[in-house]
């Protein structure tokens, strides 16, 4: 990681698929962060959607990190994928959430879809270098599916989505009219009848691609229906239930990036730039005791939320590699703690970002110097994926054993 918090690093298991390990997948992540760390104030003040920063994310290899390498992808893991996402978000929180959105939504197949429609998916997707956008998450009013003569179409608006503006593919949600069984559906955006809108204007977060899209009488067959979001126990297994927890340690990884990455810059600023509080004394001294202190209690809040959030990942993952044999209570166990590593990562993040500003001082104002779009990204990011309820569930579980809910990230 770039940042000055990281966990201590470990030594890198290999991918178990046929693909060029972590080793690698961390190098091409740190060189892309790198790239995107040289414009990144320009292109954040710019706000343009990010067809070349896909570009960049396409060329690395990055996109087709989790497709299996015999399908023409990087065969990498949920380990790699967070890594990488968090290592881009370091560098750019925007462009992080959009590649942690693009692995979620590309991913989703493998949870609810058949294995020969998820493989078919995969397959195209890798060879015509699929981004990926949409979500999953439950809104209202609903998208609707409405039978007609010729099958199925899809009606309604999604408010909100990151990556609509740049998806090759995107991943909805939609209510089934004649039942009420949600569904998860895959997209083309250039259909007829599809209008995506970059109406969002969120004042951080500019380059996550977020907007809306609306569906009008949009045709939908059998193979773009990846499977039910019902939360049912008869329906969702608790593999299924899985991508909850799976998708928001994604949140958590972008969380701990930026917050990471506004220390790293605090930090080379802090060395290397005039001293606002005592010009007499050299920038960085250890005779600064409040910037000393702050950069102390912000290291110890980060580390310790990444430590958590390792521990998250860890059971994640050993509850994917259980498949089919997981269990209700497994499955809850792991929601829980993905759960305590959301709060942790958000007051991190939320923390850092804001108290960076105060130990530079003043001059963390100049535009020019960009140190406001690490608060900006976190905030509007914490906006949207808000952990009062998660903490609920904590509580919820640890004094009366309840499960939490099945939530999908937006």
């Amino acid at each position: 990681m770039t940042g000055v918090a990281p966990a201590p690093s470990r030594p890198a298991a290999e991918s178990d698929q046929a693909g060029p390990g972590r080793a690698h997948w961390l190098r091409v992540a740190r060189e892309t962060a790198e790239d995107l760390a040289t414009d990144a104030v320009a292109r954040d003040q710019a706000g343009k959607p990010p067809f070349d920063e896909v570009s960049r994310l396409r060329e690395s290899g990055l996109l087709t990190l989790l497709v299996p390498a015999d399908t023409g992808g990087g065969g990498a893991d949920w380990t790699e994928a967070y890594a990488v996402v968090r290592e881009i978000a370091a560098a750019d929180g925007a462009i992080g959430q959009l590649l942690g959105c693009h692995y979620f939504t590309s991913w989703s197949a493998r949870f609810l879809a058949g294995a020969a429609l998820a493989a078919r998916l995969e397959r195209r997707s890798a060879a015509e270098q699929w981004c990926w956008g949409g979500g999953l998450a439950r809104q209202e009013p609903a998208l609707t599916l409405v039978k007609d003569t010729r099958g199925y179409v899809l009606d309604g608006r999604q408010s909100y989505a990151a990556g609509v503006l740049v998806a090759d593919r995107l991943t909805v949600r939609a209510v089934r009219a004649e039942t009420g069984e949600p569904l998860a559906l895959v997209v083309d955006p250039a259909l007829a009848g599809v209008v995506v809108d970059g109406d969002a204007d969120p004042f951080g977060q500019r380059l996550a691609a977020g907007g809306s899209a609306e569906f009008d009488a949009v045709p939908v067959t059998a193979d773009d229906v990846l499977g039910s979001l019902s939360s049912d126990e008869d329906v969702l297994s608790p593999l299924t239930a899985l991508m909850s927890p799976v998708g928001r340690l994604l949140s958590v990884q972008l969380r701990l990036g930026m917050a990471e990455g506004v220390l790293a810059e605090a930090r080379e600023y802090s060395r290397t730039g005039p001293s606002h509080r005592h010009p007499d004394w050299p920038v960085g001294s250890p005779q600064d005791p409040q910037v000393l202190t702050a950069y102390g209690e912000l290291t110890v809040l980060t580390r310790s939320a990444s430590a958590l959030a390792d521990q998250a990942r860890r059971a994640v993952q050993e509850g994917l590699d259980h498949g089919e044999d997981l269990t209700y209570e497994e499955y809850a166990e792991i929601s829980v703690l993905v759960a305590m590593a959301e709060a942790a990562a958000s007051r991190a993040a939320q923390e850092s970002t804001a108290r960076a500003l105060d130990i530079i001082g003043a001059r963390s104002a100049s535009a020019r110097l960009g140190f406001d779009r690490f608060w900006r990204n976190a905030r509007t990011h914490t906006l949207y994926e808000p952990v009062g309820h998660r903490l609920r569930d904590v509580g919820d579980y640890f004094l009366n054993g309840a499960h939490p809910p099945f939530v999908l990230p937006v």
